[in-house]
């Protein structure tokens, strides 16, 4: 290949790269922060690059790889609201915020620009799918997604790796029974107009301050939490009790979009009385037979700007 050749080539895989380094981090921000370092390394050693001992993928994943695990070597593991003790209850404080270093954070589906269309590789993007691959070692995350989310063989995982077909082998099983211990439950089986239709109808009963209407989406058991404050709620009662006692979400607009391989929603409010709207919350969903079974709220997400804390 040409230099011109491989440079396309590299241009092309970026937005792949950034759902790699999503599922690897748990943050859109960090992970086109390692999409941006990878190429960079990338472009400045595409000299180095020998085509005999791999494909170009290859190499740039295995840039990917070791950017990520330079990143994750200091970070702590993200976490969920329910990682954390809960002592919210109608009315309650909801305590000091954590930075949003502690969070997983959603990623908007338009800079998810990897094979996420592809039903099961959707799932692999879910929120409590991303939140549970943090409980793997690094390494053991990167052979996991590497092999049972973009189905690479053995043999080329070995090779990205500078490792044995043996040693990945041992590395997914490892990881495949650690991801069943974290518990990212088995994906929902409803269909994406049955999913559609019940965020559309939970955001016109939130808009109408309908709380029975609301609470009739959600499963008996359901969780709602608002990163980055550890505050949760579990079960509909409660979550319905929890929005009858509150009036601060009545101008509040929700608007349709999609997020973590699903439909989200954008809750903007007013800024200040009869103020024009703006950005507020992102609110992510997870599903289950016939109803919302998690809610989101990430207060303050926005995607276009970098991460405090």
């Amino acid at each position: 290949m040409t230099v011109q050749t491989d440079q396309d080539g590299l241009a092309a895989l970026r937005g792949e790269l950034v759902g790699y380094a999503y599922r690897m981090l748990g943050s859109p921000f960090e992970a086109e922060d390692a999409a941006q370092e990878t190429l960079l390394r990338a472009w400045r050693h595409l000299g180095d690059y020998d085509p005999a001992r791999g494909s170009l993928r290859t190499w740039v994943y295995r840039i990917a790889t070791n950017v990520c695990l330079d990143m994750l070597r200091s970070a702590q593991r993200r976490a969920r609201a329910t990682d954390f003790a809960s002592t919210a209850a109608p009315g309650g404080d909801l305590g000091p915020p954590l930075p949003e270093t502690t969070w997983v954070l959603p990623i908007l589906d338009r800079d998810l620009a990897d094979p996420a269309d592809v039903a099961e590789r959707r799932e692999t993007v879910r929120l409590a799918f991303v939140a549970a691959l943090q409980h793997l070692p690094p390494k053991q995350r990167a052979v996991l997604i590497l092999r049972d989310v973009l189905c690479w063989p053995a043999a080329e995982v070995a090779t990205l790796l500078d490792t044995s077909v043996a040693s990945v082998t041992s590395a997914l099983q490892r990881a495949r029974a650690a991801l069943r211990a974290a518990g990212p439950g088995r994906p929902s089986p409803l269909s994406d107009p049955a999913k559609r239709s019940l965020v559309e109808r939970y955001a016109d009963a939130f808009q109408r301050h309908d709380v029975a209407a609301l609470v009739a989406l959600l499963h008996s058991d359901v969780v709602t939490s608002m990163p980055p404050f550890t505050w949760w709620l579990r079960g509909r009662d409660v979550v319905g009790a929890v929005m009858s006692a509150s009036d601060a979400c009545l101008d509040d607009r929700l608007t349709l979009t999609a997020a973590n391989g699903s439909f989200a929603l954008r809750q903007e409010r007013p800024a200040g009385p009869g103020g024009a709207l703006e950005p507020f919350a992102l609110l992510v969903f997870e599903f289950g037979d016939e109803l919302i079974t998690e809610v989101t709220t990430f207060l303050g997400f926005r995607a276009d700007r970098a991460p405090r804390g």
